[in-house]
């Protein structure tokens, strides 16, 4: 008896089941209890990783099936989901069979459940063996191969124990798919796929749109569905109904019960793009334009009005009761009210001065596109035989009196001129935009670095195409500061055409297209190409959580024709064609943040400074902080390569590795493999560069462009999404209005009251911390890896990132430091790292960088 049970080792197994929150779940659960007592409940099955088996083709020698212990009596939760401990007893010989280093678990329910870790208690002469699975593990016979689990030890695939390498490439197998079919929720595949799935060509011609991805239109790949194509064009892919929110992406890349909560719940505030005729239609009878600017801040004191009567009643007909319930908010009347945005807490009209204009291109929601001009006028890189000549009509009599007593010339030499230039980007598209309701130019916006660090606007150029053609260039106008006025109120209409001009470039470029868009082909060719087993692949992975889910929900609601982006940024219908345009030009290494900001020569090359590079502007508080938090990755992932790699050979050897990479360039921005930038993958820094670009990207990168849009463009006149009329011109009524109510011109200009409330409600959205949040320097589960090196050199990268905070406070409290509050006293806090805040606090906190891109 004692022989047996020393053959006998515990296990612990934490899951959770799934949450029973309607009737189909209720009867699942009962299902579960009634295949439990028939005998039918869940096995984990131990596979040896230091025994192999003759007989199973040298795989590991497996042990007996055990049933986890319990499940009928074991109480858990009936209306949330929550974490539930199991017990399961293993007949284990450790002498004959070695330790365990993988499982099969086979679920004989009716319903899945989500599977978080598995420890075996103790295997004698070794230990402890942990398994982090984090997977939901659905009915087995949902499974055309069984579901199998690795111990938390990371291996290249050289090093893999023998009796486990075959499994490890089986599983890859299976999450690669085959790459045909229709992708059902159970499903494991991460495959490519083009963005063939926003338009519905089957609702009728308004409502198609071009397939991203191939020769026409070059786009990174996102995750395959394999949903049938629509009636009308072949090459489209058929939606769900717009309500439905079952997307397919990997379950496991699916939000978490919490998080899924949270989107929702603060989701229902943008349910108006479902009903953008009816609302709108309600809305109209009773209020139409801002009027007065007192008017677009009456939606953040909550002075607008649920429809009362009859025209409440038909607004409950259209949607479910809980979505009117979050409109109608607690006092029962009061309909869409906001949050005060921080652009206008501490003052309501700073937002309008010069001061803030520039300020906000170093420390606002889009401090990614400045450059330093280093040619006069301002060149244009549009082919001449297609647009003729584009050269900025922005001449010296323009600026040569705002120089500090600097010429031209002095002004580059001393490098002291910068300029936000959204002109090349945005001509090809002008007049197919201006064809709508929307009105319009391409910009370019000069600025001069005064002494004190802060930047001056010098002049606003605002160009249409030739009204004879595009092959005859542009047709532009030039506009200075102006202080009194009707030339006041001009300028301020300048400054609002160039910040449309900057918010559609941001939401489509520096946010959509550059983080969300490019990360999603690394996350899948992760999953196909390394195991979990491989350490690089347990580098990255904490950076890809949600991110295909988010992205799935954005092709669903808020990027698809008419959705929320297009009723909301300026470009409407054109605008994903137009990103697909930009994605030319993506080049993946000047992706990393020293490279990025030579390239705009926004910093020179110094081999005394820190990354061999000195900042022009030393006051530039995004590439400040960003450069701290690049430098504390660039460490933190050279740490951990070393440990597993000590050679460029064993790169190159690397087969998995070299398997992830061809994958990447081949397949998933396969638009662009010929590019000659990308790296072989062969040496060690190539490897760490790669790395270091993706995280920097989908945490802090994504962090700057992201969480600062409902602080600075809550306010939508700070950051108007679009133009309805063109500069008034002299002599005409439009100009009378701008000189007897410029508030009123200003208004009717920019973004209307619906589409304001409607983006508006987006970014509160997007803005939002998770509770759930797991930011940088954090991680889901600290047993994530067993070996210790990695282990010790992530928490030197804690440290580091808790000294970076400080340095940021430190900074925001220096008053020599002009940009990094402004006068609207809104501190730069978009890269606080927020490692230090274990509260789990949620909201609009507008700090913290979360790990991935999760929203």
């Amino acid at each position: 008896m004692m022989e047996e049970r020393s053959k006998r080792v515990k296990g612990r197994v934490v899951l959770m089941k799934k949450g029973v929150l309607d009737f189909h779940d209720i009867k699942a659960n009962v299902l579960d209890r009634v295949h439990e007592l028939l005998g039918k409940g869940v096995s984990i099955q131990l596979i040896s990783a230091t025994s192999p088996d003759p007989a199973k083709g040298l795989l590991g020698k497996h042990g007996e099936e055990s049933y986890l212990e319990r499940w009928v009596s074991t109480i858990s939760s009936l209306t949330s989901a929550s974490d539930t401990e199991f017990w399961v007893t293993f007949d284990w010989d450790h002498e004959k069979m070695g330790v365990p280093g993988a499982f099969i678990i086979r679920n004989h329910h009716k319903s899945q459940f989500y599977l978080k870790t598995v420890t075996i208690e103790d295997i004698p002469g070794h230990g402890p063996v942990n398994f982090v699975c984090n997977s939901w593990v659905y009915p087995a016979h949902r499974y055309t191969h069984d579901r199998v689990f690795f111990s938390n030890k990371a291996y290249l695939p050289c090093q893999t124990p023998g009796p486990l390498r075959k499994l490890r490439e089986q599983e890859l197998e299976v999450l690669r798919g085959k790459g045909v079919g229709k992708l059902n929720e159970w499903d494991r595949v991460y495959d490519y796929a083009y963005y063939n799935d926003l338009g519905t060509p089957d609702d009728g011609p308004h409502y198609t749109r071009p397939v991203l991805g191939g020769s026409n239109f070059p786009y990174p790949r996102r995750g395959r569905t394999g949903r049938p194509h629509t009636k009308t064009d072949p090459k489209t892919e058929s939606r769900l109904h717009l309500l439905n929110l079952n997307v397919y992406v990997p379950r496991d890349e699916q939000f978490g019960h919490v998080k899924f909560s949270d989107f929702l719940a603060y989701a229902l505030k943008s349910v108006a793009q479902v009903l953008v005729p009816e609302i709108k239609s309600l809305c109209d009878k009773t209020i139409n334009e801002f009027d007065t600017f007192e008017d677009v801040l009456s939606i953040y004191e909550g002075s607008i009005k649920m429809p009362s009567g009859p025209l409440a009643v038909k607004l409950r007909e259209l949607v479910p009761y809980e979505i009117v319930r979050e409109l109608i908010r607690s006092d029962g009347e009061k309909f869409l009210k906001f949050p005060v945005p921080d652009v206008i807490k501490a003052n309501k009209t700073a937002w309008r001065t010069d001061d803030e204009f520039a300020r906000e291109m170093l420390a606002g929601v889009n401090p990614v596109i400045i450059r330093r001009l280093q040619e006069f006028p301002p060149a244009s890189k549009l082919d001449p035989k297609l647009y003729g000549d584009q050269t900025s009509s922005i001449r010296e009599v323009h600026i040569e009196n705002s120089l500090n007593g600097l010429t031209i010339d002095e002004a580059i030499q001393k490098m002291r001129l910068f300029i936000l230039d959204h002109h090349d980007a945005l001509m090809p598209y002008i007049s197919r935009i201006n064809s709508t309701n929307t009105k319009t130019y391409a910009s370019r916006t000069l600025l001069f670095l005064q002494d004190d660090g802060t930047l001056k606007p010098l002049a606003i150029e605002l160009s249409l195409p030739h009204p004879q053609g595009e092959q005859h260039g542009a047709v532009s106008k030039v506009f200075t500061p102006a202080r009194e006025g009707v030339s006041a109120s001009v300028w301020q209409l300048a400054k609002a055409y160039a910040a449309v001009n900057d918010s559609g470039y941001h939401q489509l470029v520096s946010h959509w297209l550059y983080t969300h868009a490019v990360i999603e082909p690394f996350i899948i060719a992760t999953h196909r190409q390394l195991s979990i087993l491989h350490p690089i692949h347990k580098l990255l992975k904490p950076h890809f959580r949600d991110t295909m889910h988010i992205n799935a929900l954005a092709r669903h609601t808020l990027i698809n024709a008419g959705g929320v982006l297009e009723k909301t940024v300026f470009p409407g219908k054109f605008a994903l064609e137009m990103s697909a345009i930009i994605y030319k030009s993506w080049v993946f290494t000047e992706q990393a943040l020293p490279a990025d900001l030579l390239k705009r020569g926004i910093a020179v090359p110094d081999s005394s400074c820190r990354h061999g590079i000195r900042l022009v502007i030393e006051d530039y508080p995004f590439a400040v902080d960003g450069l701290e938090i690049w430098d504390a990755i660039e460490t933190w992932v050279r740490e951990y390569c070393n440990v597993y790699y000590t050679s460029n050979d064993m790169v190159e050897g690397d087969d998995e590795l070299q398997n992830w990479w061809k994958d990447v360039r081949n397949e998933g921005h396969g638009d662009l493999k010929d590019r000659k930038w990308w790296s072989e993958m062969k040496t060690k820094e190539e490897l760490i560069e790669s790395c270091t670009i993706i995280i920097w990207l989908a945490s802090a990168f994504h962090a700057a462009v992201n969480f600062g849009q409902y602080p600075f463009a809550g306010y939508l006149p700070n950051r108007p999404t679009v133009s309805r009329r063109f500069m008034p011109e002299p002599g005409t009524p439009e100009y009378e209005e701008l000189k007897s109510d410029p508030d009123l011109a200003f208004l009717k200009t920019i973004t209307a009251q619906f589409q304001t409330l409607l983006g508006v409600s987006l970014i509160e959205v997007l803005s939002r911390h998770s509770t759930e949040e797991v930011y940088l320097g954090q991680c889901e589960n600290p047993e994530w890896t067993l070996d210790a090196e990695p282990l010790a050199a992530f928490e030197r990268f804690r440290q580091n990132l808790l000294k970076i905070e400080n340095n940021i406070m430190e900074r925001n409290k220096d008053k020599r430091l002009k940009n990094r509050n402004g006068e609207v006293k809104v501190p730069y806090t978009l890269l606080y790292p927020n490692t230090s805040d274990y509260s789990k606090e949620g909201g609009l906190t507008g700090k913290g960088i979360p790990n991935s891109i999760s929203i």
